[in-house]
């Protein structure tokens, strides 16, 4: 009766893990400990990393949820929880407030682009632009691509910071998202 039970265990794990890899393609990328899909929309994907609580919650407040899961498509430079405790103490507390939505609409939007582009794309820009590129966000403001070595690609925002893709090309149903190590912000 063990051995049995053994067996049917064993063979229920198998099965289990069987399905859950069947499930992750060779384009699923994990971000925040979580599967992204390429097969889920930009927010699906997102409110399951544990490193863009922050993101995802300013996307709440700003009222973008159903942009962004919207056709697009569009690539999305998502700064990380990190990124965002790079900012003065208060200011995602302040910009998550009902009276500051149009601000932080402006803020999250000029981290968005419309179109797909994947690291291939953005070197290929970068190349043509002769070692930069600009960028025009969905807020209207340009943001500025550049390359720092083989494969690393920086983004410089209207203020001067800078940003570094750490995680490219997590595709997703309606385009494309790059995890970034700083919030972009407008002029």
């Amino acid at each position: 009766m063990k051995k049995l039970t053994r067996v049917a265990f064993v063979t229920s794990a198998l099965l289990f893990c069987a399905g859950a890899s069947a499930a992750m393609t060779s384009d699923t990328v994990m971000v925040g400990g979580a599967a992204m899909f390429p097969s889920k929309n930009i927010v699906e994907n997102a409110v399951n990393s544990k490193d863009h609580t922050t993101l995802v919650a300013a996307v709440k407040a700003a009222g973008l949820v159903d942009t962004l899961q919207g056709k697009g498509p569009f690539t999305v430079f998502a700064p990380t929880n990190a990124a965002f405790a790079k900012l003065p103490a208060g200011t995602v507390d302040n910009l998550v407030k009902p009276e500051n939505k149009a601000l932080l609409t402006s803020i999250l939007t000029y981290h968005v682009v419309a179109g797909n582009y994947d690291m291939k794309a953005l070197e290929q820009k970068i190349k043509q632009g002769g070692g930069r590129a600009e960028l025009k966000t969905v807020n209207g403001q340009p943001l500025w691509i550049m390359s720092n070595g083989l494969h690393n690609i920086q983004l410089k925002d209207g203020q001067g910071n800078v940003a570094n893709i750490s995680t490219y090309d997590v595709h997703q149903k309606n385009g494309v998202i790059d995890v970034i190590d700083t919030v972009l912000m407008p002029k």
